[in-house]
């Protein structure tokens, strides 16, 4: 028999398996896209909030610093005179340019980072630390006494300054302390004031020898009049006035000017009993400046000032050099600010964060949902869990990694200040996030495996022991949140603790406050879980009544409404989260502009205000009742010296014409009276001849008043004098009689605790002037009213006022920042809205095309899918607005906006004078664009259901 032979192909290949992730992001590419795009969106975002908060923060620092004047922002650093133990050679050596640049180089490897001095705006030099009198005649002598010198010999004059006239100094040969003659510079407002002109001599006292002549070669005006060279010792650049103590009446009064010497003549300074003294001031550099590094920034100060950088600036220079600055005040008073406005922005920031995980968690469960089937079917063959997470997972991250770079890459973009780590990090948490999102799912609902998979509507699935545990633990949170936030408030301890001056206390970044921004999410959070539970309650209820009707749309609406399914509970938490921040960050934006409002109406009285020193001219009402914009003009007689009583307080009075003030004060809401409480009797008169009222402020006595004139006056005044007429001494000498019969917290007219108002018909003539205007209308032309009133006049308009509360970058980039997140949350809501919709809208386009097989009509199934999304729109849209409504009035009493409202450069008001209250428009828009959107969407997928036909929709096999 013969053998058979069997041939086998040597080059046969394996079977070709597709590629798991390329096969299924083929199969999906729109919702691969999709994702990418949320993921993108997200990560931007998210990127781009640290950096945005560094930007505004770091501004708002160097603009601190920088509206500080540099007497207090510059480190000044000095040294005593040169011992005189030491031979006259060394002492002069110790005072040469060469010593003291040498000392003021090795000083800045001192400083500890980061805090920067900048070379160009830093000095140092030599000063006589006593003035020298100049006995010259033709020198100012206010009150004879002869006017004084400082001599300087600073670094860089030529730099910082431009010559006017002659030349600058020189030190001609080698200067020593016995040098007959000097030459010097003076600035222009020095010459000035002094009339100093190019070529004088002027005498200053020497040691056991003739005087030291110093001759003016220049005049000299600075580059930078504020700047640090010139403004860390203003007397370098302006003389003053200095007044001794004096028991008489009669002051002594002298002046005080600066000589600028060339730096090589400081060895001559030895030679007058000036006692010459080096210093090293330090100007910061703004650019070097971070809020982030606020508390290692006030610990280098601190360790210059009195640390170990002072031991080692004394081992430099000398045994008792000093340091001295006023810059860790300056960044306390900042860091206040800061702690009063870093929790507002963590509310929006919290809000936004929630509703965008929120979405995340959506996005990935409408993705599990699409693929149960097909998950199911995998482990049915027997993949494992861990395969199949780990698939999923992979499958996941080739979509959202590149998206997460490129939107890390856009925020770098678009924010392109701020750290790089705080946006890493935030971008790979967004990444991760949605990489772990449909495995997390996957795993939940595919750890058994099931045949078919189980009704998930709330009326077969109950809530667990665990979620009960879980809603009970959020309520205790917020409601520890609630409490703390109500205690303390928002900048609780932080303001006090940055003032306190310790470096620790600068960062006002806690774990209590990040708990208090919570609180509006928490509440929110509670909220919505809340509702989940009772909503389909009276749905039910209505449903039975529903079915008596005639027609199924309404019944059959209600109970599809009524068994909705579980996962209603994720868009609920995003609407009602972004609701929630939406109407707490509206309502805290709405008090800051009102806070802004009412402070510029109680600063001015009015929408503007024209007012002189003295009488206004005759016919200046006139010409601005002309101007555009104007409504009504008011005119005012203010004296701010009045001294009711016999007493030698002053308070402020006012005279008016009662019908236009009542207006006045009853339209701008400031003490609203009635005409006839402040109208003065026929009778009443000022004291003194009528006709001497005018005279150079004489105060002629006569016969005193029939009638006491009626008065609107403060409560302070009020409780002082009560309702008996009592006499005021106005300020050109004449008395009048008044008895207050109103008593008003605030009146347009004056600010200030101590007021009174009266009207002008019963002031002398002189009194009775009007010395300002209160203007009230709409969209006024200040370039107009400053034309109409003149150059002599003050005119100021109220949004130029309010614009003046606006003092810091922190502020408006926090207000920016602000309306961005809770415009994103808003977003985020809206797209939760439509992910929950195109979830059901499968089994809704199946539902109408059986329906209609049954004579269903195209307007019956528009009513059936509208009615149906109504209830929990309304839901969603109710339950926001009530929700956003509690959480302002719960946290009202512990949020304080005077921080972000009404800070200024002279300081901040009161603490508590921009408190948050509740705005309609926060609370009522975004519910009705909830109601809006979610109907429009509804309606709109019943008109695309009705194009597409009801064959494609019941085809057999197709998972619904």
């Amino acid at each position: 028999m013969g053998r058979r032979r069997i041939f086998t192909r040597r080059d046969a290949e394996p079977p070709v398996v597709a590629p798991w992730i390329r096969t299924r992001l083929r199969a999906a590419p729109g919702a691969a896209v999709a994702l990418a795009l949320l993921v993108l969106a997200t990560v931007c975002l998210a990127a781009s909030f640290p950096r945005a908060v560094d930007r505004y923060e770091d501004a708002g620092l160097r603009r601190a610093v920088s509206d500080a004047t540099p007497l207090r922002t510059s480190v000044q650093l000095s040294a005593p005179p040169p011992s005189l133990g030491a031979t006259q050679q060394e002492r002069e050596e110790v005072l040469r340019p060469a010593s003291v640049r040498e000392r003021y180089q090795d000083i800045l490897k001192v400083v500890e980072r980061p805090l920067v001095a900048d070379p160009g705006r830093s000095a140092y030099g030599v000063r006589t630390t006593k003035s020298l009198e100049a006995p010259e005649k033709w020198l100012p002598r206010p009150t004879g006494l002869p006017a004084q010198m400082t001599l300087v010999a600073q670094n860089g004059l030529a730099a910082h300054s431009r010559l006017r006239e002659g030349r600058l100094p020189r030190a001609d040969g080698t200067v020593t302390a016995s040098t007959p003659e000097l030459e010097a510079a003076v600035t222009t407002e020095t010459a000035e004031s002094l009339h100093i002109e190019v070529g004088a001599v002027i005498h200053v006292p020497a040691v056991e020898r003739a005087p030291l002549a110093i001759r003016v070669t220049g005049i000299v005006a600075p580059r930078d009049r504020e700047g640090a060279y010139w403004a860390t010792q203003p007397v370098l650049r302006t003389p003053s006035l200095v007044r001794l103590p004096a028991q008489g009446a009669e002051p002594s009064i002298y002046w005080l000017g600066a000589l600028l010497l060339a730096p090589d003549a400081a060895p001559a300074l030895l030679g007058t009993p000036g006692a010459p003294a080096r210093y090293w001031h330090l100007a910061p550099s703004p650019a070097a400046l971070t809020a982030s590094e606020l508390p290692r920034l006030a610990s280098a100060i601190a360790a210059l000032e009195s640390g170990p950088g002072l031991l080692k600036v004394r081992a430099l220079t000398d045994p008792e050099a000093d340091a001295s600055t006023d810059l860790d005040d300056v960044l306390a008073s900042y860091a206040g600010l800061r702690s009063g406005i870093r929790p507002l922005v963590a509310v929006a920031a919290f809000g936004s964060a929630t509703v965008a995980a929120v979405v995340l968690l959506m996005a990935g469960g409408l993705t599990a949902d699409r693929r149960r089937g097909e998950l199911a079917l995998l482990r049915a063959r027997g993949v494992s869990l861990r395969g199949l997470t780990v698939r999923l997972s992979a499958e996941t991250a080739v979509v959202a990694v590149p998206a997460a770079a490129l939107g890390l890459a856009a925020a770098l973009l678009a924010v392109p200040y701020g750290r790089l780590s705080y946006a890493v990090w935030t971008a790979a948490a967004v990444a991760l996030l949605a990489c772990a999102m449909l495995p997390a799912r996957a795993w939940i609902t595919h750890r058994a495996v099931r045949a078919q998979g189980a009704r998930e509507d709330l009326a077969s699935v109950r809530p667990s022991r665990r979620r009960t545990v879980a809603e009970l633990t959020l309520l205790v949170l917020a409601s520890a949140a609630v409490f703390a936030l109500r205690s303390r408030g928002t900048s609780g301890g932080s303001a006090g603790a940055a003032g306190s001056g310790d470096p620790a206390d600068l960062d006002a970044s806690g774990s209590g406050d990040q708990l208090v921004a919570l609180a509006p999410v928490l509440i929110g959070v509670i909220a919505a879980l809340l509702l989940v539970r009772l909503y389909p309650l009276p749905l039910r209820w209505l449903a039975r009544p529903a079915g008596r009707l005639r027609g199924a749309v309404g019944h059959l609406s209600l109970a599809r409404a009524g068994r909705t399914s579980v996962s209603t509970v994720l868009p609920l938490l995003a609407l009602l989260t972004a609701l929630t921040t939406a109407a707490f960050g509206g309502s805290v934006l709405a008090g800051v502009a009102d806070a802004r409002d009412r402070a510029a109406l109680l600063s001015l009285g009015a929408d503007a205000r024209v007012e002189v020193m003295g009488a206004l001219p005759a016919g200046l009402p006139d010409r601005l009742r002309t101007a555009p914009g104007v409504r009504e003009v008011t005119p005012l007689s203010i004296g701010y010296q009045a001294r009711p009583g016999t007493g030698v307080e002053t308070v402020s009075l006012a005279g008016v014409e009662p019908e236009g003030y009542a207006r006045l004060a009853r339209s701008t809401h400031l003490g609203a009276f009635a005409a006839g409480e402040l109208t003065a009797p026929a009778d009443a008169q000022p004291s003194g001849s009528p006709g001497s009222s005018g005279s150079s402020g004489s105060s002629k006595k006569g016969a005193p008043s029939e009638s006491p004139l009626p008065a609107l006056a403060s409560p302070a005044v009020a409780e002082r004098f009560g309702t008996q007429p009592f006499p005021v001494r106005l300020e050109d000498g004449s008395d009048i009689t008044v008895r207050i019969t109103v008593v008003r917290e605030l009146t347009p007219a004056v600010s200030g605790t101590d007021f009174l108002v009266v009207d002008r018909a019963g002031l002398g003539a002189v009194a009775a002037r009007p010395t300002a205007l209160l203007l009230t209308g709409d969209r006024m032309d200040a370039g107009a009213l400053r034309k109409a009133a003149g150059s002599a006049a003050d005119v100021r308009l109220r949004a130029d006022e309010r614009a003046r509360y606006v003092d810091s970058p922190l502020q408006s980039g926090a207000e920016r920042v602000y309306a961005v997140a809770v415009a994103a949350g808003s977003g985020y809501a809206v797209l939760a809205l439509l992910l929950a919709l195109v979830r059901a809208a499968p089994e809704r386009s199946a539902l109408l095309a059986r329906l209609r097989t049954m004579g269903l009509t195209r307007s019956q199934g528009r009513r059936l899918l509208v009615l149906e999304a109504l209830p929990q729109a309304l839901l969603a849209a109710v339950g926001g607005a009530l929700t956003g409504w509690a959480a302002v009035r719960l946290l009202a009493p512990g949020v304080d906006l005077t921080a972000v409202a009404l800070a200024t450069p002279g300081g901040s008001p009161p603490a508590g004078t921009a408190a948050l209250h509740t705005d309609p428009a926060s609370l009522l828009l975004p519910a009705l664009a909830v109601l809006l959107v979610a109907t429009g969407i509804a309606a709109a997928q019943a008109w695309w259901s009705g194009r597409r036909g009801s064959v494609r929709e019941l085809r057999a096999g197709d998972a619904r």
